[in-house]
Order: C-alpha cells, then structure tokens, then sequence
C-alpha cells in the first residue's frame, strides 16, 4: 500500500519540547507566516489563541507521542504557494527568536527546515 510522505515532520528535539509545552500549556498549535516576527519560523501557541481563517492552510495534524491531542500546523496561504514542493521539518534550536512563540522563555526556538518532495 502506498503512503503519502507527509507534509510536515519533527525532529525528536520538537517532539520533546512539544511534549513539556503541553504539560505547561494545553493543547497546543503552529502557525507559519513569513511575516516580520522571526521571518518564516513557526510560531507554537496554545490551540485556538492565533485566530486562523480563509488566508491559512492546515498542512497537517501532527501526532506526537504522549500528546493525547494532535498539534495543528497551519500556514498561511501565500507562504503555502512557495513552499507547497516542500516537506517541512520541524526542528529546535538553541536561541531566542523575537516572537511570540511559547518556547521563547526556554532559551531554544523552533525552526522550520525544508526538503524538495520527492528528495
């Protein structure tokens, strides 16, 4: 049976620091602009605080062990139209970014890093 290679992926480091975010939290959300706010690094909110609408795309549901809900990735329309031959992968990296993602108080941010379909 063929499986669709999905659109978006984490690193282990994303998926445990997901996994301390929701102890902290809640259910928890990406959104991916391409705005001002760390240029086009993913921003992790609690479910439902970024109002999402008409000019996003949910790319994917992601599954992560010990969440019991899966963590919504969302990207905004005309970001999708440049990545859309892209996988993404989520990644974490040591840092602060200068947004308003929820990781920003522990010293790392998420990083979004992209690979060619098919690649």
């Amino acid at each position: 049976m063929y499986e669709e290679t999905p659109r978006v992926e984490l690193t282990p480091a994303a998926a445990d620091l997901l996994r301390r975010l929701r102890a902290t939290h809640g259910p928890l959300m990406f959104h991916q602009s391409g705005g001002c706010c760390d240029g086009s690094a993913p921003m992790c909110y609690p479910e439902g605080e970024f109002r999402t609408g008409d000019s996003d795309v949910l790319l994917a549901e992601l599954r992560v062990e010990g969440v019991v809900e899966p963590v919504t990735f969302w990207m905004s329309r005309s970001q999708y139209e440049a990545w859309s031959h892209t996988r993404l992968i989520v990644d974490v990296v040591e840092g602060r970014g200068s947004g308003f993602s929820l990781e920003a108080p522990e010293g790392v941010r998420f990083l979004t890093r992209s690979r060619v379909v098919g690649a």
